[in-house]
């Protein structure tokens, strides 16, 4: 067996059978470098710096490791086929206990001496489940980790949607808000002391985070979930959080305070205003393993969108050497990089010559405190401000995050998000039993369907079909449409209430317009936000093709070209936008 750049092999030391596999383990010479890269989609290759490299081509694996300290063992499992077939979904870590049962069974002892390396093979074929073992001395422990989620600015990019409300606050997906995409990621990866700082149109954000995660529908044994709004303390200047880093700062002697009593040696900081799915303790486990200061989240991306991200380089030992936010023309090009390392995970590597960053950081406790309080008091922002000079004193890692992740920073990317979990297959899937996404319990009825064409939907519960056609569309809580109305490529974000069949009859004798979609109407193209009213014979399809427009008087607005009816506004009968 060659060694493939781990150095020279010695010698087998044992056999053992795990699952119904055989493994061999063969002693080489040295260890291999820590991962830069993660993600749940990931064909391990020899040619990367990770623990995992290919065999042969029925995806046998090797690992390599050194036989001392503490082991983590995690299935890899097939994935689907065609060119999908080469990559693999990574189950979840087995427990210490259990890892060191394997080791055991395996080796009959514990460790070798003067940290010899080894490699364990899987002899089983390409559909049985094989294991992935890494050995490190230090184990990333998730009690160690408290998050803090952004909740965002004044959400302008956002606007109409964040009108009413703050970013996080905006549902998708028919049932979610964003603000679950963050707090469900942290609960799944085992983090649960967790801080929401937020700041303008909190409202709605304070009573879903009370509904969801404070209400005792999710236990967090010794954990905690704490809202810290905007304030002002004496002696400070009025004013508003002035960017990420000083909302931060401004809530530091919070984070000080919790720190006397919880042994928190790393601080995750997370964005409220993205989709994806994510084991964080993968990544704070890379920032253990480098003993980095900061380690950066990053994600390639392409031509079109890399001048809207701060953008990283970063060498061959994943150390970050260059970091440029949102830049533009010859500083864009610049920042290119040769992405062809990521053709584990994507077709094409080479439409994403760039890595941005996610906006995701982890710190070293006292980095953080040190870089906020007096380093770079005077600093508001990570991205802008703190990290372009942090690099250059601290050891700033990345860790590329290779799977589905979409900033929602403006109408058309939510728009664009949204409409994505409808393609089959999709993008993103928030179903997945495993890792499961949070919200606010509703307790309502199954929806009621009654003749109607759905195709390529997502419906969600409590809902009222009539005779009516939807198409690549997704139905929030509580939607009524009504018969022969028309739901092509729309987000309709449901309602807050129901009215009685009384009440909407008494609606309809009055001239006015129910909740809902009334009868024989058009829709296309379009985002209806909660409790909207659109009357009946309405058409809204942006035949003029505008791309924006202010009509808050009458009910919308139009952004890049996306019709987007306000929130508790009213459409009336034969309306044609």
């Amino acid at each position: 067996m060659a060694s493939g750049g781990w150095g020279e092999e010695k010698n087998v030391k044992a056999k053992g059978t795990v699952g119904g596999s055989t493994y061999v383990y063969r002693e080489f010479s040295r260890s291999p470098p820590s991962p830069t890269w993660g993600g749940r989609n990931a064909k391990r290759n020899e040619a990367l710096p990770c623990h995992l490299r290919l065999t042969n081509a029925s995806l046998a694996f090797s690992s390599v490791f050194p036989l001392e300290g503490k082991a983590c063992v995690s299935p890899i499992r097939r994935g689907g086929e065609g060119s999908a077939s080469d990559r693999l979904k990574i189950g979840d870590s087995s427990s210490i206990k259990h890892d060191r049962a394997v080791r055991r069974m395996c080796l009959g002892y514990r460790g070798t001496k003067n940290g010899a390396q080894c490699v364990l093979t899987s002899d089983a074929g390409p559909d049985t489940l094989h294991v992935r073992t890494s050995f490190r001395r230090n184990f990333a422990d998730p009690n160690e980790v408290a998050a803090v989620i952004l909740g965002g600015g004044t959400g302008t990019q956002l606007f109409p949607l964040t009108s009413t409300r703050a970013t996080p606050a905006v549902p998708i997906g028919g049932c979610y808000r964003l603000i679950d995409i963050p707090m469900s990621n942290c609960f799944n990866s085992g983090i649960n002391k967790i801080f929401i700082m937020t700041q303008f149109n909190s409202a709605s954000l304070n009573r879903h985070i009370h509904r969801t995660y404070l209400g005792g529908g999710i236990n967090f044994t010794d954990g905690s979930v704490e809202v810290l709004a905007a304030t002002q303390m004496p002696g400070e200047a009025a004013g508003w959080f002035q960017g990420t880093a000083d909302a931060v700062r401004k809530f530091i002697w919070v984070l000080e305070d919790y720190y006397k009593h919880k042994a928190i040696e790393h601080i995750l900081i997370l964005s409220g205003d993205q989709l994806y799915r994510m084991d964080y303790m993968e990544l704070v486990q890379k920032h253990v393993d480098d003993n980095a200061d900061i380690t950066l989240s990053c994600a390639p991306v392409g031509e079109s969108r890399a001048s809207d991200y701060g953008l990283v380089k970063f060498d061959s030992s994943g150390r970050v050497i260059q970091f440029s936010e949102k830049p533009k023309g010859t500083d864009l090009e610049a920042m290119k990089v040769d992405t062809s390392f990521l053709n584990f995970a994507i077709d094409d590597p080479t439409k994403f010559p760039y890595i941005a960053s996610m906006g995701v950081y982890v710190f070293k406790r006292d980095v953080l405190l040190n870089l906020l309080k007096s380093r770079y008091a005077e600093l508001h922002d990570f991205g802008s401000e703190i990290l372009p000079r942090a690099l250059h004193e601290h050891n700033v890692q990345a860790y590329v995050f290779a799977d589905y992740w979409e900033d929602i920073g403006t109408i058309r990317s939510f728009f664009d998000a949204n409409m994505a979990l409808c393609e089959q297959p999709p993008k993103f899937e928030f179903y997945d039993p495993k890792t499961p996404f949070f919200t606010s319990p509703r307790y309502l009825p199954p929806t009621k369907s009654d003749k109607c064409r759905i195709k390529d939907a997502i419906i969600s519960h409590g809902c009222f079909l009539r005779e009516c056609t939807i198409e690549h569309s997704i139905v929030g809580v509580r939607s009524r449409l009504n018969s022969a109305c028309e739901l092509k490529n729309t987000m309709m974000m449901g309602a807050d209430l129901y009215e009685t069949e009384d009440e909407i009859s008494r609606l309809l004798s009055e001239g006015k317009v129910p909740i809902g979609v009334g009868e024989n109407t058009k829709i296309n193209n379009c985002i209806i936000d909660m409790n909207a009213r659109v009357g009946r014979n309405v058409v809204i399809t942006n035949s003029e093709g505008v791309q924006e427009s202010d009509r808050p008087e009458e009910g919308y607005y139009i952004r890049s070209g996306i019709v987007v009816i306000l929130k508790n506004a009213t459409i009336k009968d034969g309306k044609v936008i």
